[in-house]
């Protein structure tokens, strides 16, 4: 679906504020290169300034790259725009494609016009839209009279109205609560399971990335640093794994053997632990009678602040 080889975007920019000669020169992106294949969900991250954005408009066809081949669905976006477009969806958390003062309704009418979508199709598209999204309260309602997360799943919605075959989101559920946050997650995930629908994620959320994406890549200073498996991430630069332990009553010695032990309230007791659970389950279990046991991995969001902030995907550190 998507092929990037050698991709490198560069910038002029202004030093202190005035241009100085012919400006200096930013590497935004340099020797990117990386493939999307088709119905992959993919997490793009990075801090901010990393390259993200700039990815992503040369992919949408927004910006020409200053060298390197990029192919999506065949086309290279900037040349074969037009045609390339009318295959994408785009959601950006920040910005609506909703017309402002119009219903919701007759802004999706708009866009079925200007995506030349045939009348069956769109009546169709928006039926299931409107019950998968809930759209029904307020598709009479100005788009500027809608809160965050009833924007957020009406843009949703005209994003996916064309049956596009790929679909980039930005942020989709920046300040949105608990409840819309999973039923837009679980809207992604419905769309890319039944309609093949590939997506490109990019987001500070970790939990998105966490629900959504198998698969992560990490940009940093215009490079690729990562690019796999959310898992092997994890287990690469996660913290330890913990065995959070009740036992049947307050242990006498709570020290086990090749566990190292992180806390103790009453009988229950945290240890910590790398690799496969079942040798620490059996230590435990040996050591005293337990009540009860959970294994607790750790949380995404503090793997990916340890690289960004120890630096350990740079090079010569990872």
């Amino acid at each position: 679906m998507i092929t990037v080889e050698h991709l490198r975007k560069t910038f002029r920019v202004r030093q202190g504020g005035l241009w100085r000669g012919s400006g200096a020169v930013k590497e935004a992106v340099r020797d990117v290169s990386f493939a999307v294949a088709r119905g992959e969900i993919v997490g793009y991250l990075g801090p901010n300034g990393a390259g993200k954005s700039t990815t992503i408009k040369v992919l949408t066809g927004l910006l020409v790259p200053d060298s390197g081949q990029v192919m999506v669905g065949g086309l290279v976006p900037w040349k074969e725009r037009r045609a390339h477009v009318a295959r994408l969806g785009a959601v950006f958390g920040q910005r609506t494609t909703l017309w402002w003062d119009l219903p919701v309704h007759e802004s999706l009418q708009l866009l079925r016009h200007i995506y030349r979508v045939p009348e069956a199709r769109f009546r169709q598209n928006l039926r299931d839209f409107t019950e998968l999204l809930d759209l029904g309260p307020f598709l009479n309602t100005p788009a500027r009279a809608l809160s965050l997360g009833q924007r957020m799943r009406a843009d949703l919605a005209a994003a996916l109205l064309h049956d596009p075959e790929l679909l980039f989101l930005d942020e989709p559920t920046v300040g949105l609560d608990v409840v819309a946050k999973e039923r837009i997650r679980e809207f992604i995930q419905h769309v890319n399971a039944t309609r093949d629908v590939t997506v490109l994620l990019t987001t500070h959320d970790l939990t998105d990335v966490e629900r959504l994406a198998r698969r992560v890549m990490i940009i940093d200073h215009g490079a690729l640093l990562y690019d796999g498996k959310l898992a092997q991430l994890q287990a690469r630069y996660g913290s330890a794994r913990e065995l959070v332990v009740d036992f049947e009553a307050v242990p006498v010695d709570p020290q086990v053997p090749g566990l190292e032990l992180l806390s103790m309230d009453g009988p229950r007791v945290r240890y910590g632990f790398t690799g496969a659970a079942s040798a620490p389950i059996a230590r435990v279990t040996a050591h005293a009678p337990v009540r009860d046991i959970t294994v607790k991995e750790p949380e995404i969001e503090a793997t990916i602040r340890r690289i960004y902030e120890g630096g350990l995907l740079r090079e010569g550190v990872a």
